[in-house]
């Protein structure tokens, strides 16, 4: 009987320890993936929602190249996610062209009206106003889609655009998740022309599985594909949110829209244990993770382990220093000589590097909100084109303005300007803002490694670290890159605001343990609830001997990696 019982109890021990052990391991973080990665040869595509994958992947089956899938699988997400994105907002992508062997790095991003004053806007108070008119700038993801496509693209535009047009009219069985983003967005929105009459046709936002349409947003498509993007900033769309905009006490008139360009620039870059990370530079926020990177290449993470207060705590305070740089300098580069080269320079790392305590948590810092709603999306062709695109209107359905006859809502990005003059990021007329939306891309000697982003406001330089560290430092696979566990600090204060005195907020998802988080307490951390926003990851990734693709895509969102 004794026999029988210490046999048994010690056959539940094993079992015990062998499922801990393959649940998780607090060395390396590896655990299960939530699923496998995806592994094809001819092609891949990862985006937040099925439908637009799907999309995407016909159209590499059709002979387009990667950059036609993801300006297909983008038009889509505007339709079938409009939580995240749309054409009233901006793009960012970082395309590696497989013939030139070469980056080319695309800032869509909008300017500030130039009849809106820096004065006019310190008469309505301390801030920019998150919706209305006031924080509408230009939508520069249409004239983004099509500089990308002039570039790279090899289908006609009515056939990357077709599919989104048909799924418009005839409607779409809205997801869980994007039903729940909906409802959010309401009541902040609803009081703004056109917005009920475009998203609450019944009265009322969509509940899951429910079909929404939208013809009117079929209509701009189909005016887009047979006019091109003169259509939207010269011709009959912009003339409609001209009109509306003035009808509704706006600023943004034709004459902005007009004068819209975007504007082609060389990705930053910067080397982490043998592989370089590639930002684009600012007005938007990617440098950060490469100066989150440069300081923590100075320390022995492996050894550390994953589940270790010694990492969690370097590298809180190393996101800490570089977004202190970011609260400062980070804005439009044809306002500001913003010292880029200098902030990703490995001798900058280490000054900053020193100014940390490997005991004791800083309590003066720049935090940042981590709120923004993005959609990213990856592409990847049979020819060995990639794809690493971000597009957004920003916080949640953006401004809420929306020309009902357009089918679209304009984005509030204008909120994130500051309303000091001396500021780097202080208003001014025909400005870019600050932006927080970033597509990262990673080389291997030279050659393509990684297309990734993890979308989600101040979230994103941090998980575009964590997601390298993840798999550099920790070996994971690309899935399980994106599945571990997080680590996010966060805080109360803008990206311009006062700087905190509490050190800000550290919130650790589920599968880091208590004693990891005592010992953070210990060194003076504030932890707060895990609860969002983690971020929305998706990435392909190629085998540069096989030339076969892996991908990967986001458990927490509706993402799905396909291939073929």
């Amino acid at each position: 009987m004794n026999r029988v019982v210490k046999c048994t109890l010690v056959s539940m021990l094993c079992a015990s320890v062998s499922s801990a052990t393959l649940a998780y391991d607090r060395i390396t973080g590896k655990a299960f993936a939530s699923r496998s990665e995806v592994i094809a040869t001819q092609g891949m595509v990862a985006t937040s929602q099925p439908l637009a994958t799907q999309v995407a992947i016909e159209v590499l089956k059709q002979g387009g190249s990667a950059i036609d899938a993801a300006i297909a699988a983008n038009a889509m997400l505007g339709l079938v996610e409009p939580t995240g994105c749309g054409i009233g907002g901006d793009l960012f992508a970082i395309v590696w062209d497989a013939k030139q062997q070469k980056l080319f790095g695309l800032n869509a991003s909008g300017r500030s009206p130039k009849s809106l004053s820096l004065a006019k806007l310190q008469q309505q108070g301390d801030t920019i106003p998150s919706y209305g008119p006031l924080p509408v700038s230009v939508p520069g993801a249409v004239d983004g889609w099509f500089e990308l496509h002039s570039k790279f693209g090899k289908l006609p535009m009515k056939q990357l655009l077709q599919p989104s047009i048909d799924y418009a009219r005839s409607g779409f069985p809205v997801s869980e998740l994007i039903a729940y983003y909906m409802q959010r967005s309401v009541s902040a929105r609803e009081q703004y022309s056109g917005f009920k009459e475009v998203f609450m046709p019944e009265g009322e936002m969509p509940k899951k599985g429910e079909i929404f349409k939208n013809p009117a947003l079929a209509n701009t498509y189909e005016l887009l594909a047979e006019k091109g993007r003169d259509a939207f900033y010269k011709g009959k769309i912009a003339k409609e949110i001209d009109r509306y905009m003035k009808a509704n006490g706006g600023y943004l008139s034709y004459q902005d829209l007009a004068e819209h360009r975007s504007e082609w620039v060389d990705p930053v870059s910067a080397d982490y244990r043998g592989y370089t990370l590639w930002e684009l530079p600012p007005n938007g926020q990617g440098i950060a993770a490469q100066q989150i990177l440069n300081i923590l290449e100075g320390y022995d993470i492996k050894t550390m382990g994953f589940d270790s207060s010694e990492y969690i705590h370097t590298f809180v305070e190393a996101k800490k220093l570089a977004f202190a740089d970011r609260a400062k300098y980070y804005a439009d580069p044809n306002f500001n000589e913003i010292p880029v080269a200098t902030l990703i320079s490995q001798e900058y790392a280490d000054k900053r590097r020193a100014l940390i305590d490997p005991n004791k948590a800083a309590k003066r810092d720049h935090a940042g909100p981590t709120e923004g709603d993005t959609i990213y999306l990856t592409t990847a062709d049979k020819e060995g084109n990639m794809v690493s695109l971000i597009q957004s209107n920003f916080r949640g359905m953006g401004s809420g303005m929306t020309p009902a006859k357009l089918g679209f809502v304009l984005q509030n990005r204008g909120e994130l300007f500051a309303l000091d003059k001396n500021h780097y990021n202080g208003y001014a007329p025909r400005k870019r803002p600050f932006h927080t939306i970033i597509p990262a891309f990673v080389t291997k000697d030279g050659k393509p490694w990684m297309s990734y982003g993890v979308m989600g406001g101040a979230t994103q330089p941090q998980m575009h670290a964590q997601i390298l560290i993840n798999m550099i430092d920790f070996g994971m696979n690309l899935q399980e890159a994106g599945d571990a566990p997080r680590i996010l600090h966060s805080g109360s204060s803008q990206p311009t605001g006062e700087i905190m005195t509490d050190g800000g907020y550290v919130s650790l998802e589920s599968g880091f343990s208590m004693e990891t988080r005592r010992e953070l307490i210990k060194k003076g951390h504030k932890l707060q609830e895990a609860v969002g926003p983690y971020g929305g990851y998706q990435a392909i990734m190629l085998d540069g001997k096989t030339g076969v693709y892996y991908g990967a895509s986001e458990t927490r969102k509706d993402g799905q990696a396909a291939g073929y």
